[in-house]
């Protein structure tokens, strides 16, 4: 999930997957069965649209823009999850270089013969913000060209009410996803688990997932803004590791105890309590 925390994106999360490939599957290997039973196959983007579903279905109310590249921006995410979510899902991504766009078909003629037309001219632009027909989702997509340094980069949207700068801000909030990997991985230290049993390995991860989103939402409610302890040139906003070191400098203060308790000193309903329900 992208949200604002003080004046910058963040990437909380919410849902993972581990893509096997089929071979290995089909080898029964040990990496490829939890609890004794081989896992079934699925690909990068049946995991994907599985995730989106069951978020989807949990926020039932909610509308759903997913932001992805392009390698995920196409109809074999779109159609299943749209069938699943209906119109509330939409999606956002970059266009990739050999996609085909069409004008919008022009209006059944009174006493025209033969079927409507799905298609309109095909479209050759330099630079332009229009909504045109995108025949890999079968569907008019809101597109957008943007030059940046030496060459255009252009992004479409199924949500044909967002604004040219809704959708190039969206986009450009993406990237913060590759943060959270990065977070994850070294800040957090999920990459290190000396777990070797799959189970055991997907737990640790979901704690993992879990201190990161806690702590985004740490430094949400904090009144500041968290001060950046190493500058750089052409940065204002805080780092995560910012927050690591305020939710560590936290840890140290006598309050901290009344959160999480002490061993031998059990609280019901503590805070820690209610975290490990949820990851179990």
């Amino acid at each position: 999930m992208l949200k604002q925390v003080k004046g910058r994106w963040a990437c909380l999360f919410l849902d993972f997957r581990f893509y096997l490939a089929r071979k290995t599957i089909e080898a029964e290997k040990d990496n490829a069965k939890i609890k004794g039973a081989v896992v079934p196959f699925q690909t990068k983007l049946q995991q994907a649209g599985q995730m989106l579903i069951g978020i989807g279905s949990h926020f039932a109310s909610s509308p759903l823009l997913v932001v992805t590249d392009s390698w995920f921006g196409n109809r074999s995410l779109w159609r299943p999850v749209r069938d699943a979510l209906g119109d509330r899902f939409q999606l956002l991504s970059r266009l990739r270089c050999n996609n085909v766009l069409y004008a919008q078909p022009d209006a059944s003629q009174p006493g025209q013969r033969g079927r409507r037309r799905k298609y309109g001219k095909r479209r050759e632009v330099c630079a332009y913000d229009a909504v045109v027909m995108l025949k890999t989702l079968k569907r008019p997509v809101r597109v957008v060209w943007v030059f940046r340094k030496t060459q255009w980069v252009t992004m479409f949207s199924t949500d044909l009410e967002l604004s040219v700068i809704q959708i190039i801000e969206y986009y450009g909030a993406r990237w913060k996803i590759e943060s959270g990997f990065k977070e994850l991985k070294q800040d957090i230290g999920s990459r290190t688990s000396q777990c070797r049993n799959a189970q055991a390995v997907n737990n640790h991860l979901q704690f993992c997932m879990m201190a990161s989103t806690i702590t985004w939402i740490y430094v949400d409610r904090l009144k500041a803004d968290p001060e950046r302890r190493h500058k750089v040139k052409g940065r204002t906003s805080f780092a995560f590791s910012d927050v690591r070191r305020l939710i560590a400098e936290a840890a140290l203060n006598d309050d901290f105890d009344k959160v999480c308790p002490k061993p031998g000193n059990p609280t019901k309903n503590s805070l820690m309590a209610v975290l490990l329900s949820m990851v179990a």
